[in-house]
């Protein structure tokens, strides 16, 4: 068998607050975050609403101040998820254990500690600075060449690499293990813990950081998901025979995983361990979706087989639930294929904070594993109608107390892909 990965410390950031302990609270005093849009002028946009991430202070992340300044510069989704990485860093204590060891201790501490992150690649708003000088150049190369020294920084590749946080993490930290940055839209937080849970079980370190961020809002984002279809007008809601698409947010969540060895070498507290997980995909297009829920359907087989539990066992599902209209359904189908008739009580959190895409799963994650913390989740405050197709499915407007201590935490993205986490609260009960 190999050994157990647990949770030492989290981190996280979006719209409803700036650490778990706030968002989990907001979400159950049955807070949304969303506002009209503020960096361009959407009061004639189809879509204008967002939640954005106000309460990041990008001067909390290091301490150092040229690395601070040096991370300034760097796009909004790397700042959030250094902040939450940072955040679940601070958390852990394994800084202050490292300072306690002996220099040839401390080396080997640093080539032991692994960096996992999920991001949402690259964005449109990444080629905006070459705007000016294509509208000055009116087809001219000419004009557009000269003039792209006003427009575009020399450091502009280096802002814009998909691998920022991976690459500060260790500068700021040391951190020499293995490490790896997955771009797979909206799973890619997700496969960032996924990869850094089998690295520790195979051997590769005895623990890692793993943290998914994104900052998807921007104009071309959100008007061709409008036209697509996926984005509403108004309430994200969930499983609700009103429902009519999701909306965008900010946000970033990190995790430090440990084999259960390595957390109890340093007496480190445990918030929960990752017992299983699943990845799939249904390989039917860029959008399709089966309404069956094939492929979230054998994620979840897989993670409940390699956790080794029953479907039985799971006391909370925190669904994708994004709120569009085939997805939900598909979704639901996939739930009552796996669970049958008895279905543990399911929630989730997009209808607060919106969809985070690459940072949604692992945003998903921290919260679950907030939610059996603490033996109580919140409901989906937007429910108002469930959709009969999606019955029997327990979701509920209000806050739903759990019987045990694991949840399920479901995600999906873009090319048919699906993700399950299994999660277990340690067996005590403890406060968030």
């Amino acid at each position: 068998m190999s050994e157990a990965v647990v949770i030492t410390a989290a981190g996280a950031i979006c719209a409803l607050g700036a650490d778990p302990g706030a968002i989990l609270a907001a979400l159950r005093a049955g807070r949304t975050a969303f506002a009209p849009l503020r960096e361009w002028d959407s009061s004639t946009w189809p879509a204008p609403l967002a939640a954005c991430a106000d309460q990041l202070d990008a001067a909390a992340i290091f301490s150092d101040r040229k690395l601070l300044k040096s991370v300034q510069r760097l796009r909004r989704t790397d700042l959030l998820g250094l902040y939450a990485a940072s955040r679940a860093i601070a958390a852990s204590g394994m800084i202050e254990y490292r300072a306690a060891l002996d220099g040839a201790q401390a080396a080997a501490f640093n080539e032991n500690t692994a960096v996992f992150t999920g991001c949402g690649g690259v964005a449109y708003h990444y080629q905006y600075d070459f705007l000016p000088a294509m509208a000055a150049a009116d087809g001219d190369i000419g004009v557009f060449g000269r003039q792209l020294g006003a427009s575009v920084n020399p450091t502009w590749l280096l802002q814009a690499l998909p691998n920022n946080v991976l690459c500060y993490l260790g500068i700021a930290y040391g951190f020499k293990g293995p490490n790896f940055c997955v771009t797979n839209h909206s799973v890619s937080g997700t496969t960032a813990i996924i990869e850094a849970f089998h690295s520790l079980r195979g051997g590769d370190a005895p623990r890692a950081v793993a943290v998914g961020h994104d900052a998807p809002i921007e104009p071309e984002t959100i008007l061709n998901l409008y036209h697509l279809g996926l984005l509403t007008s108004e309430s994200v809601r969930p499983f609700d025979a009103a429902r009519s698409g999701c909306l965008l947010g900010e946000g970033a969540a990190a995790m430090v995983l440990e084999t259960a060895s390595a957390a109890a070498q340093r007496g480190a507290a445990v918030l929960g361990t990752i017992l299983g997980t699943g990845v799939a995909t249904e390989a039917a297009g860029v959008l399709a979706i089966r309404p069956d829920g094939d492929g979230e359907a054998r994620a979840i087989e897989m993670a409940l087989e390699e956790a080794g539990v029953e479907p039985g066992a799971i006391s909370l599902i925190a669904a994708h639930g994004n709120g569009t209209v085939n997805s939900d359904l598909s979704e639901a189908a996939a739930i009552r294929q796996v669970f049958g008739a008895v279905i543990p009580p399911v929630t989730s959190f997009k209808w607060a904070l919106g969809h985070t895409m690459a940072a949604a799963g692992a945003l998903d994650a921290v919260i679950a594993l907030g939610c059996v913390r603490t033996a109580l989740a919140p409901g989906i405050a937007t429910l108002r109608d469930p959709d009969p197709r999606c019955l029997p499915l327990p979701v509920s407007a209000a806050a739903t107390p759990l019987r045990g201590k694991i949840a399920l935490v479901l995600g999906r993205g873009f090319g048919g892909m699906n993700t399950a986490l299994v999660i277990q609260a340690p067996a005590e009960d403890c406060d968030e």
